[in-house]
């Protein structure tokens, strides 16, 4: 027969049970809850999703407060038990109160609470916070003296965790977060590609996407007017920078739709145009500038054109908006565009690259893991890593690739053979 005092504690048991596992679901929702939309929430007027965000800014206070109430009330329940089954079975009511207490908090106050918590973040996390927010504020002396304690503790093997901040800046998890759910599937490489080219903008700079000056069209201005039309007609391009004297010295940007409005107010011409007369002032910007700021120079000026120099003032390349745009959504093709891109599968499963091929194009279209940090092109991967400028028929072999050299034109590398190295499985791997 169940007395007075074994059914109080068996109900204080129950309540304990359920305070344990509040406290270890409500620790795994509100850590796990995607900060994302808990900010979308708040921004549509969620008042309990403000409330997760202020609490999850003060996370030593948070687990703390969290852990505190969590070992409490497992104790307290251990305890409870212990003295009942004690009472009742004599010295044994010890060891039975450990393994059903030990059995009851880890199914019912540790792996279901947690499990729901993981299979529904978001919707715990705002479920507890106005509760949590009352215990943080109740247990936070506590906490706050726990928090010193540690810390001095710390500080005694040489941890300072005052300045400690996230391994993690905020573009390496939005990164690791679409890679994740590339691997899983919700997302698409297309898709994952033009995310990811969106965070590498602050990482580039100018120089890295650049049109090289060796693959420019520009225009003398001493050509006649009839060569000029030809030129621009043969270049399939609306913007071409002009030259007086030398290459270098840039005067101006011809737009074509300036050149042939030009002519057609002289009824066609062209003896009567001044080329310098239709011309429009160059941009000239540094190739060390980051990508983003780049764009939005752009926007800022409302203009789509650049001229790109290094730091002696020496024109390199240049750029464009579009080609910013082609790093986000890749290329862009038009009725003017070459259609090959430099690249062409052969039937061993070869590549035959051109050398100016950029590296960034490659792993963007073949998830390859080539490094581009030292150099922008293949070419200039293998020079770099060959630390030479290699001759045509040389091999070389190095980040999981070989690369053998097609072509030479004077010293630039102008094409090339690459495949993928497969690795040699071993005898113990092949069974």
């Amino acid at each position: 027969m169940i007395t007075y005092d074994m059914a109080v504690a068996i109900a204080s048991i129950f309540f304990l049970i359920i305070l344990s596992a509040f406290f270890s679901g409500s620790e795994t929702g509100l850590t796990t809850a995607s900060r994302a939309r808990l900010t979308e929430m708040e921004r549509r007027g969620s008042k309990r999703a403000a409330i997760v965000l202020k609490l999850t800014n003060m996370p030593e206070r948070l687990i703390g407060a969290l852990l505190l109430g969590n070992t409490l009330a497992n104790i307290t329940a251990s305890a409870v038990a212990t003295a009942a089954l004690v009472k009742a079975f004599g010295d044994s009511g010890a060891v039975i109160a450990s393994v059903f207490l030990t059995v009851i908090i880890l199914i019912f106050a540790e792996v279901m609470p947690k499990t729901y918590a993981i299979a529904y973040p978001d919707r715990v996390a705002t479920a507890v916070a106005p509760i949590m927010r009352l215990i943080v504020a109740v247990l936070g002396p506590i906490v706050m003296t726990v928090e010193y304690i540690v810390k001095k503790t710390l500080m005694i093997f040489g941890v300072d965790t005052s300045n400690v901040d996230s391994i993690l800046s905020a573009h390496d998890e939005i990164r690791g977060a679409i890679d994740l759910h590339q691997k899983e599937g919700t997302i698409v490489k297309k898709d994952r590609d033009m995310l990811g080219g969106i965070l590498d903008l602050k990482d580039l700079e100018v120089a890295d996407i650049m049109v090289h000056r060796t693959k420019m069209t520009m225009l003398d201005v001493s050509d006649s007017m009839p060569d000029i039309i030809k030129q621009v007609l043969k270049s399939g391009s609306t913007r071409l920078p002009v030259w007086k004297d030398n290459p270098d010295n840039i005067i101006g940007i011809l737009h074509a739709k300036n050149l042939f409005a030009a002519a057609q107010e002289n009824n066609g011409d062209t003896s009567k145009l001044k080329l310098e007369d239709i011309l429009t002032p160059a941009w000239f910007v540094p190739d060390t500038r980051p990508l983003n700021e780049q764009l939005t120079a752009f926007l800022r000026r409302k203009t789509h054109f650049a001229i790109v120099v290094d730091e002696y003032g020496e024109v390199q390349g240049l750029i464009t908006l579009e080609d910013i745009i082609e790093e986000i959504v890749g290329d862009i093709k038009d009725e003017f565009d070459a259609v090959a891109t430099g690249v062409r599968k052969q039937a061993d499963g070869s590549y035959n690259i051109e050398g100016a091929v950029p590296l960034r194009d490659l792993n963007r279209s073949f998830d390859w893991q080539l490094p581009d940090e030292e150099a922008t092109t293949v070419a200039g991967l293998v020079i770099h890593e060959a630390r030479m400028i290699p001759d045509a028929g040389q091999v070389f072999t190095f980040h999981g690739f070989r690369f053998e050299v097609l072509k030479k034109r004077k010293q630039q590398l102008s094409l090339l053979k690459v495949s993928k190295i497969e690795p040699v499985k071993s005898e113990v791997e092949t069974g």
